[in-house]
């Protein structure tokens, strides 16, 4: 494995929204320029969902303005509906990202609607996007697991998977929401989706719950994934898993990808500083055990 991995950071979205304190905007906007610096090309901002569902991130247009946007860098946001691609595109956002869930219990208890409707609601958001040249990824949540139906058929999965890719997501993210996945579960659903999607159209997301991420990370990488999502610090995780610890890490997945020769673009050093600078903003322990240890050993 000698090849490079795009990381898609999504601490300063799926981390923080899911992150009792509410950060400041101006703490907001150091935390993506940090990340900006550290050499990562995908940075999910915010996102542009209802302040009263998601008040962490209220201040989504007030965040996405001052962020210093560096060129070759993306900053992607969330959007649940053409409201949210109005606000978005109105501070000028150029990427964005639809969400939905394989499974049918899921989307029922957290957008109450069924899959299809939910792909239904945003198809509008896809079609005014191709006009606009704005480019849209996917998010396909419980691909390995459901809080209140258990186990979601894998042909569910590929069904939304190429359902988003057919209506127009450049990349379709794998989502393992409440950290279920053990490696062979996360490399037969990978393949099972490749087999309908172009690999090089997937990403994986793994929450790390059970402590298995980097391990199901290892094994779609195997399998030819090349897009890894990741939260710094470890921040995040899913309101509907009990015990969930938070997203993977970005620090420790970039640790492991360097030891296996495969190059991310990314400054470790400046993203363990940036972790651990998080970490004391938010009062909490570091969720990167790399953040924690320190590259070589060294605490801090």
């Amino acid at each position: 494995m000698n090849d490079s991995v795009r990381i898609v950071e999504v601490g300063p979205r799926d981390g923080l929204q899911n992150e009792k304190t509410i950060v400041p905007a101006a703490d907001k906007i150091a935390l993506i320029d940090r990340l900006s610096a550290t050499g990562l090309r995908s940075i999910e901002a915010t996102s542009f969902v209802s302040p009263r569902w998601v008040p962490q991130l209220a201040d989504a247009a007030e965040v996405y303005s001052g962020i210093a946007r560096r060129p070759g860098v993306r900053y992607p946001v969330l959007v649940p509906n053409e409201t949210g691609y109005d606000r978005a595109r109105a501070v000028g956002v150029e990427e964005v990202a639809v969400f939905t869930a394989a499974s049918e219990a899921f989307n029922q208890r957290n957008i109450n609607a069924s899959v299809d409707a939910s792909l239904e609601r945003f198809a509008p958001v896809l079609e005014r996007a191709r006009a606009d040249g704005v480019r849209v990824r996917g998010y396909v949540s419980t691909v390995l697991g459901c809080p209140y139906q258990g186990e979601v058929p894998v042909a569910d999965v590929v069904r939304v998977a190429e359902r988003l890719h057919a209506m127009g997501c450049y990349e379709v993210s794998l989502g393992d929401t409440i950290g279920i996945g053990t490696p062979r579960r996360a490399r037969e659903m990978l393949r099972a989706v490749a087999a309908a999607v172009p690999m090089p159209a997937l990403a994986v997301h793994f929450h790390d719950t059970r402590g298995q991420a980097l391990a199901n990370i290892l094994a779609c990488l195997e399998e030819g994934v090349r897009v890894v999502d990741a939260a710094v610090a470890g921040t995040g995780g899913c309101p509907y898993a009990t015990g969930a610890s938070g997203n993977v890490a970005t620090e420790d997945v970039v640790f492991m990808l360097d030891g296996l020769g495969m190059a991310t673009g990314v400054d470790l050093d400046g993203l363990i500083d940036t972790g651990r600078w998080l970490s004391a903003l938010l009062g909490r322990e570091n969720g990167s055990k790399v953040g924690r240890a320190g590259r070589s050993g060294t605490a801090g």
